[in-house]
């Protein structure tokens, strides 16, 4: 590839809430599994790992220490990526939901705002937000902001100006989920524009939900993102037929995606250099 090329950080999801292994057999749910995929993956190009974990009987989980064994193993055995886990809040106690946050992972994922999600209200109060960016600041922990509402973003600026947050965090829009923000492509541009209106120096992603994933990406690299998402978090099918093999096969197809918009695929030194992180 051109050494000229801008860099795009590949993000890989690699479990989430859902689906279950029954959805796809490819979806790892036990921490050594987690491990072995996000491995595949990192070989594949991926350069940050999103992380769920889930108890035995697959369902989500705040466990501390399966949030340490899926860490240890991946800065084992995939040198400099970047570790980022879940302070979702699908099936997990609201008290739980920063539990983890003291193991010092690289990034965690940060809601500013309440949603309505397919099945239930995803809450996040403006009280619940500030404390968990307070325990991310503690710890030295970077926030991805996740946006699903225009005033998410909003949300993120009040943290910067409450000095909970610095002003160059990672913002991710979430396009497809049901009840939420659609995936349309207009959208997107709305969103950038506010954006680089209130967080000017934040850097950003797009994740396209389920059948929107391809799309949002094209969406996302055409307009100069700094990093795409992939990954059975998000997405299980590689084709409306087929079921995806795997985190790896995902990572694959974002890793041609960015080679048709003339960029290349981030190194993860050259990720962690682009998200503010500092070297592995």
């Amino acid at each position: 590839m051109n050494a000229t090329q801008t860099p795009v950080v590949v993000a890989v999801a690699i479990t989430g809430s859902v689906p279950r292994k029954s959805d796809n057999p490819a979806v790892p749910v036990t921490p050594d599994e987690q491990i072995e995929s996000t491995h595949a993956a990192f070989e594949k190009g991926a350069s940050l790992v999103h992380i769920h974990v889930r108890n035995d009987d697959e369902s989500p989980s705040s466990d501390p220490e399966r949030f340490a064994r899926v860490q240890e193993g991946v800065r084992r055995h995939c040198p400099g990526m970047i570790v980022q886990f879940s302070t979702g809040g699908r099936g997990r106690d609201p008290s739980q939901r920063g539990s983890s946050l003291y193991l010092k992972p690289d990034m965690a994922s940060l809601s500013t705002g309440s949603v309505n999600f397919p099945t239930i209200v995803y809450e996040n109060s403006a009280a619940f937000v500030s404390e968990l960016a307070t325990a991310m600041r503690t710890h030295g922990v970077k926030p991805e902001i996740e946006i699903f509402d225009l005033s998410h973003l909003h949300g993120a600026r009040r943290l910067v100006d409450a000095g909970l947050m610095d002003e160059a965090p990672h913002v991710q829009f979430v396009m497809g989920v049901k009840n939420a923000l659609p995936a349309e492509e207009h959208l997107l541009d709305v969103l950038l524009a506010e954006l680089r209106r209130v967080l000017p120096k934040a850097s950003w992603t797009a994740a396209g939900i389920g059948v929107n994933q391809a799309r949002v990406m094209d969406w996302a690299l055409a307009r100069g993102a700094d990093a795409v998402r992939t990954g059975l978090e998000d997405n299980i099918r590689v084709t409306k037929d087929r079921l995806a093999s795997g985190n790896d096969e995902l990572v694959a197809l974002a890793a041609e995606a960015i080679d048709r918009h003339g960029r290349r695929v981030a190194t993860a030194a050259q990720a962690r250099e682009l998200l503010g992180l500092a070297p592995g």
